[in-house]
């Protein structure tokens, strides 16, 4: 068990989820860093924990914020890391922002509980994968299912997003608003994006070759969401994970390293009906077609994450639909594909070349 944690992002659903877990075993924790966004509920956060530091990015609202050891400004996070003593620095923060703290956390000989997707997707081939414990139910579930062993096939499932059931020709025309329906739970902005135009599972294939070191990778739509990772093995067995909609277990597991108290209800069997498994429609999702691409060429994730995230921008903007946002990552992603990041300064450089071309 970690005696004391530093979360990163504490005030999105998995931060939440963190400091759930902290209160019921009663984990210290050292530090609370934030983008910006929700300043009351970090005041709470604060009021709670009591946090020896606070990182505050958005430095126009870090006002609001009193605290004897606040950190503000873009390298917020960073010079807080460099003033921590946790050993485990759990990084929830939401899209590229999360590459650069968990880079820190790694040069500072910290663990990371990942649960930045963007870290690995961006610069997978340039982080001690073995100093990383995903927080994520896919990622989880696989590694509980492995137990060591060598697998034939890894595979996750995705829910389908808001789009699942939407005529094909309708999906095009979609706005924003329309992406953000997601048919199973509620999450951030943009993870609802992601998962709408399944880029969430492209970044999930990733983050599991980087993980896992397999090329052999495959996603299926289960719409239930209790089964979240399968595994096929040599002697022709497979093995699934079951388990609730709740990130509370793989926290619990990358905090305490081990459990053996009842973190989630049980699923009763007989409430579990007609689970099945769909192919992922290139046509519904035409984002999915990248997905031996990215296999076979892992390290142009940065710029499928940079094409993915200029592009959202535009859509949320409104300036541009559902279907035209999905376009214009397949087309960025066609044009810089060749560029191989050789280096993290590489990987810098890249992103802002596509981001400015998207733009």
């Amino acid at each position: 068990m970690n005696s004391s944690i530093v979360i990163l992002g504490s005030t999105g659903s998995i931060g939440v989820n963190t400091l759930n877990i902290c209160r019921r075993f009663g984990i210290e924790v050292e530090a609370l860093a934030v983008n910006g966004g929700n300043i009351p509920l970090l005041k709470k956060q604060i009021e709670e924990f009591k946090p020896k530091f606070v990182a505050i990015s958005d430095s126009s609202v870090a006002k609001q914020i009193n605290h004897p050891n606040k950190f503000s400004g873009k390298s917020a996070v960073s010079d807080m890391l460099d003033e921590v003593s946790s050993n485990l620095i759990v990084n929830s923060m939401v899209g590229y922002a999360g590459l650069k703290p968990t880079l820190k956390a790694q040069k500072l000989g910290k663990r990371v509980a990942l649960a930045n997707k963007e870290s690995l997707v961006v610069a997978g081939s340039f982080i001690d994968t073995s100093s990383i414990t995903p927080i994520d139910s896919e990622h989880f579930g696989l590694w509980y299912l492995l137990n060591k062993r060598v697998p034939k096939r890894l595979i996750i499932t995705a829910s389908g997003g808001a789009f699942r059931d939407w005529d094909i020709d309708d999906i095009y025309k979609a706005k924003y608003e329309d992406a953000l329906k997601h048919p199973n739970w509620s999450m951030g902005d943009k993870i609802t994006i992601d998962s709408a135009s399944m880029m969430n599972k492209l970044f999930e294939v990733l983050e599991a070759k980087w993980l896992f070191g397999s090329d052999n990778i495959e996603a299926f739509i289960e719409r239930q969401s209790i089964i979240h990772a399968l595994i096929e093995f040599k002697d022709g067995s497979t093995t699934a994970h079951i388990a609730g909609v709740d990130m509370k277990l793989p926290i619990a597991f990358a905090i305490l390293n081990s459990v053996d108290e009842e973190i989630l209800p049980h699923i009763e069997p007989t409430k579990i009906q007609n689970i099945s498994f769909e192919a992922i429609d290139t046509n519904r999702y035409p984002l999915w077609q990248l997905k031996s691409e990215i296999l076979n060429n892992p390290k142009s994730g940065v710029v499928l994450n940079s094409a993915n995230e200029a592009s959202m921008q535009i859509f949320k903007n409104g300036a541009c639909s559902f279907g035209q946002m999905c376009s214009k990552i397949l087309d960025a992603y066609e044009k810089f594909a060749h560029k191989v990041p050789n280096s993290i300064e590489d990987v810098f450089e890249i992103d802002k070349e596509v981001r400015s071309y998207v733009r």
